[in-house]
């Protein structure tokens, strides 16, 4: 069975080193020194060690099951949801208020990752729950958050999102569920939506859907979508439970992965809902959850990852093949370890680099969302904003191509399902399509984010990457960063210059360079975390640290990185600059 250990000695580097967040000066940061987060992140690292983790396989063998139109998840799922539960964990960045603890979302963040690699299908049911909060939270009435917001914190009642029906995902404006006022206030819910992730489980006393519809006098398209809360059980004044709703299971997917999380056909059958939000603006209440949902994803790409990397570099240190080309490593035994052969370095380097960058990168965007939410900052919330789409896509793609690189770490045996490395491929692979598949996150990306506010909001990256290699002018210890740095960001910004010269005539010239274009800025993105990191790793040298293997390693990782991960923008641009004729030439009937 696959282990997983967390990481928090690179978490606490992050956190500390390069994002010095105990100096932020941001509200709720004031209690965030090293011995604080390092208590949290411990107790955490052990839940997920000890409850969650020797929970994954057991749910990904058993799935869930649909009884008597009750949802039953796995073999010890209660337990542990109770165990979440009990230790606050569902709570960590809540509204205190509402019994959350108000702390800052980068240390949420953290801890999510934690959970994440230990147990993604679980940690699927209290994270969707934070969704849902966070969309009532913004946009709810004070009743509403009165009535929901505390059982929701402690995950006594449970969240879900509720958009995709059989005959529309992206294209929400084909949407057939309908919504019919009520002389009470309250609307009748009817149609039937897919995908919903934990739309039922045994887990909680009840289900607080969040559902998308169309309520009369709204027009065509998503300009007429409402938002609306839609309880499995009605809630009485007093805040008992009432009678069952009128929605319902009408069957749970059979998937690819994320066995453990019950992902169901909802019917809602003349079901009670209450407005959220604004009428006719659903789509504006529900990218409260989308954008937060979106970095989630972001992390689970990584997340899934990291775990599978951790297995991959055990097995390889462990497994006997061959002999080192330079001479036996480990003479007295029949061969050496597989950590050896340099395709072997190569395959693990490729692994270690994207993910340390990937969570420098996550902490970074939940560290703008703080600054954001926290100090009223909008600079760093267009930037976030910016971000997402390239937090999302390209963390889930390389994320999934970094599970399978760690499969194949282990030969055949990676194929083999007792060893555990066919599920972390399996549950990496949804990350890239649900939330906005990677396609459409590259379209959001150049299509709208780009142009935004005037374009503003990427040009403040560009001069922020601009900086950070301004600054090490002179250390040549940070040439190997700074130069392959400053090549990255002016190939970012020629694909930038032609999607403005041929954009306009040629929207296909845009669009059909928009996926190269999320890598592009991903790798980019990478770059600069990397180079960050070897900063903050000198300067922990410079400054004496005794732990010099693990600031050493970080630096090497990070020129390893800057070498064979950051060329690949050349490659990107070259395929931008292709433009559309190479992509549109055939017509339909020539596939």
């Amino acid at each position: 069975m696959p282990t997983y250990t967390a990481n928090t000695k690179d978490m606490q580097f992050v956190l500390h080193d390069v994002l010095n967040v105990s100096s932020a000066g941001l509200p709720g940061y004031e209690d965030m020194d090293r011995d604080f987060t390092e208590a949290v992140l411990d107790a955490a690292a052990k839940v997920s060690a000890e409850v969650l983790a020797p929970l994954n396989t057991v749910g990904d063998t058993e799935g869930c099951v649909l009884e008597n139109g009750v949802v039953r998840t796995p073999t010890g799922f209660d337990r542990a949801f109770a165990a979440m539960k009990e230790g606050g964990w569902t709570a960590l960045d809540c509204d205190p208020e509402y019994g959350g603890q108000g702390m800052p979302y980068v240390l949420a963040t953290a801890v999510g990752e934690m959970f994440v690699s230990a147990n993604m299908a679980f940690n699927m049911y209290q994270g969707l729950t934070h969704g849902a909060y966070s969309a009532i939270h913004a946009h709810g009435t004070p009743e509403q958050k009165a009535k929901y917001l505390p059982k929701m914190v402690s995950c006594d009642w449970t969240g879900t999102m509720n958009l995709t029906e059989p005959h529309c995902g992206t294209d929400l404006g084909m949407m057939r569920t309908k919504a019919e006022p009520q002389a009470d206030g309250s609307y009748k819910i009817t149609g039937q939506k897919i995908f919903i992730s934990a739309g039922d489980h045994d887990l909680a006393e009840n289900i607080i859907h969040l559902v998308l519809a169309k309520a009369p006098g709204g027009g065509e398209g998503t300009k007429g979508i409402s938002l609306f809360i839609v309880p499995k059980f009605l809630v009485n004044d007093d805040g008992s439970l009432g009678d069952r709703n009128p929605v319902s299971v009408g069957k749970i997917e059979e998937k690819m992965g994320i066995h453990g999380n019950s992902t169901c056909v909802m019917n809602y059958d003349g079901a009670t809902g209450w407005l959220l939000g604004d009428l006719h603006k659903g789509m504006r209440a529900m990218f409260t959850m989308m954008n937060e949902a979106r970095l989630g994803v972001g992390l689970q790409g990584y997340a899934v990852a990291e775990a599978a990397y951790q297995n991959a570099l055990a097995y390889a240190k462990d497994r006997l093949q061959g002999r080192a080309v330079t001479g036996a490593e480990n003479p007295n035994g029949p061969a050496d370890p597989l950590i050896v052969h340099p395709d072997i370095r190569r395959n693990l380097m490729d692994q270690k680099a994207f993910l340390e960058g990937a969570r420098a990168f996550t902490f970074w965007g939940a560290h703008l969302i703080d600054r954001g939410h926290k100090a009223g900052d909008a600079a760093a919330e267009g930037l976030v904003g910016l971000m997402t789409p390239v937090l999302k896509g390209f963390l889930t793609d390389k994320g999934f191509e970094t599970a399978v690189a760690a499969q194949q770490v282990y030969g055949g045996h990676g194929y083999i399902e007792e060893w555990g490395m066919s599920q972390f491929a399996r549950d990496a692979r949804i990350t890239m399509i649900y939330e906005g598949a990677n396609g459409v996150q590259a379209l959001d990306l150049v299509g709208r984010k780009l142009a935004q506010d005037g374009g503003k909001h990427v040009m403040a990256f560009f001069e922020m990457v601009k900086a950070e290699c301004k600054a090490h002018e002179g250390d040549e210890r940070m040439k190997p960063f700074t130069d392959a740095l400053k090549v990255a960001s002016k190939q970012l910004q020629a694909a930038g210059m032609f999607f403005m010269q041929n954009g306009m005539k040629n929207p296909n010239a845009a669009l059909s360079g928009s996926y190269d274009f999320m890598h592009l800025m991903g790798h980019v993105c990478l770059g600069l975390m990397w180079t960050r990191m070897a900063k903050a790793a000198h300067a922990a040298l410079d400054a004496g640290a005794t732990d010099t293997a693990f600031y050493e390693g970080k630096i090497a990782t990070g020129r390893y990185y800057m070498a064979r991960q950051l060329p690949a923008c050349g490659m990107h641009l070259a395929r931008i600059e292709s433009g559309a004729e190479p992509v549109m030439a055939l017509s339909v009937d020539q596939f």
